[in-house]
């Protein structure tokens, strides 16, 4: 294992932690928010305090950076930058329990959206930013910002690829352009101008600066971090109507922007996860209208509640502009269906993704079509491309770890004697990286009344969610440290 590799690496991704405090800062400096400032302050000095001395000693490192490697950088780096991006609200004792601290930190990095806290307007402003801009720093990921800024230097090409496929959603990471950097490039040059759009129609609508910054944020990283104590519902239709709009957007597989200005538009008509992520959304929108007829006074208003909800549980972004678990059972089934298949692949939405859900089908009917002609060979094909059988693999190996890391979670939560709905919800919503749940844990609740154990569970399985759970497992296996030893 290249640890000094990994070590300058880490060091260089808490630089970019430490830079991106400073706008927080400097807003608390601005509204005079002491006890925020001492915690910035303080992040900020222990941070590149830490970052400097891995540069330091890790310096004169090797390039040589392999896939084990790469997963383990992915994992490390993103436990090391959740741990001090939870100093600001533990040191300004904003959240005075540290454990609470590190679930917010972490539910904002994975874009889950979970929180701890009943009342968010207690916050002081710099707090509200750090806080949502965690969802927009982790949703396109910071290692591939890193990658995009050039921080890594040219020699690097030979692991950005590693680092890449840890961090990236979806069954395979593929390149935009030939060189990984101008990849990194342009999927940031996308986010940043699709999050700025959605500012600028937020600003449209009336809304508040810091709020159209903030919502912007949460939206862009499909989080859902808000910055009022009832999310989205105080805000009008029109802005309610935007973050439906742009939460979709944000759900999408990126390629496909990149195909649009390619002007390649027979491909993304023709991308078969896309048409699934669509007839997904415009399906569940009609049958929840249809099952909520007369529970709002007016079809407006039913419609509008109805495609926010699908739109934020689909792209795991967590906003609420009502209480959808007073809606009707059917209604609520659909929405648990919503939170595990998720949004695209390459998307800055979690859950277990359109192409894995695609993947899977379509790898079950070959099977059926197998058991029926042995003798004919049978393939799985996604947009006229044969899908290859690695991948068919590590996507029946990651259904699997879905599975049993759902069923383990589960029961470690259920300790705390909360009902099935509460713990099962609790579980899907932190691993599928959604923020609500039902019950306990439903838009008007939160996750602080969990013990300290279900809180460390639920930590974990919001990082093994965003980052496709193996760079999290390979951490526990005996094998990966073994091998080291050897």
């Amino acid at each position: 294992m290249n640890y000094k590799m990994m070590g300058r690496f880490i060091g260089r991704i808490l630089l970019v932690e430490a830079v991106f405090m400073i706008p927080a800062l400097l807003i608390s400096l601005f509204k005079q928010e002491d006890r925020a400032r001492v915690g910035f302050l303080a992040s900020l000095g222990i941070t590149i305090l830490l970052s400097v001395l891995l540069l330091v000693l890790c310096r004169g490192s090797k390039r040589s950076f392999k896939a084990r490697e790469g997963l383990v950088c992915v994992s490390g780096s993103w436990i090391v930058m959740s741990l001090l991006g939870a100093l600001p609200f533990y040191i300004s004792r904003e959240i005075p329990s540290f454990l609470d601290a590190l679930f917010e930190t972490v539910s904002g990095f994975t874009t889950t959206g979970a929180s701890i806290l009943p009342e968010v307007e207690v916050l002081s402003m710099s707090i509200l930013y750090w806080r949502s801009f965690t969802h927009w720093l982790g949703g396109m990921g910071v290692l591939v910002f890193v990658l995009a800024v050039g921080m890594l230097g040219e020699s690097s090409k030979g692991f950005t690829m590693h680092l890449l496929r840890a961090e990236s959603p979806g069954p395979q990471v593929g390149k935009l352009v030939p060189k990984m950097k101008k990849t990194a490039e342009i999927l940031y040059l996308i986010y940043i101008l699709l999050t700025v759009l959605n500012i600028v129609f937020l600003l449209f609508g009336g809304m508040p600066l810091f709020d159209a910054v903030c919502t912007a944020f949460g939206t862009a990283g499909t989080g859902g971090f808000g910055i009022k104590n009832d999310s989205i519902a105080g805000y009008s239709p029109y802005i309610q109507n935007v973050c439906t709009v742009f939460m979709l957007l944000f759900g999408v597989n990126f390629s496909c922007y990149y195909m649009l200005l390619l002007r390649q538009f027979y491909s993304v008509f023709k991308d078969e996860e896309l048409r699934l992520y669509l007839g997904v959304i415009l399906g569940s929108i009609v049958l929840i209208t249809l099952n909520l007829k007369g529970f709002y006074d007016t079809f407006e208003e039913t419609l509008r509640h109805v495609a926010f909800q699908v739109a934020s549980i689909v792209t795991t972004t967590g906003f609420a502009t009502t209480d959808f678990d007073l809606w009707p059972t059917f209604s609520k089934a659909i929405i648990l269906g919503l939170m595990v298949i998720g949004a695209s692949a390459g998307s800055t939405g979690g859950g277990f993704k359109c192409a894995r859900v695609l993947i899977v089908v379509k790898g079950l009917r070959r099977n059926l079509r197998r058991a029926i002609s042995p003798q004919k060979v049978q393939v799985v094909r996604i947009n006229d491309h044969m899908v290859d059988e690695k991948v068919l693999e590590n996507t029946n190996a990651y259904l699997s770890a879905y599975v049993i890391i759902l069923f383990i979670s589960f029961l470690l939560v259920s300790i705390d004697r909360f009902s099935i709905t509460t713990n099962l919800t609790a579980v899907l919503s932190c691993f599928n990286n959604i923020g609500p749940g039902l019950e306990a844990v439903g838009p008007t609740c939160n996750f602080g009344d969990f013990s300290g154990l279900s809180k460390i569970v639920l930590t974990v399985d919001m990082l093994a969610g965003r980052l496709e759970i193996f760079p999290i497992l390979i951490l526990f296996s005996r094998s990966t440290w073994g091998r080291l030893k050897g």
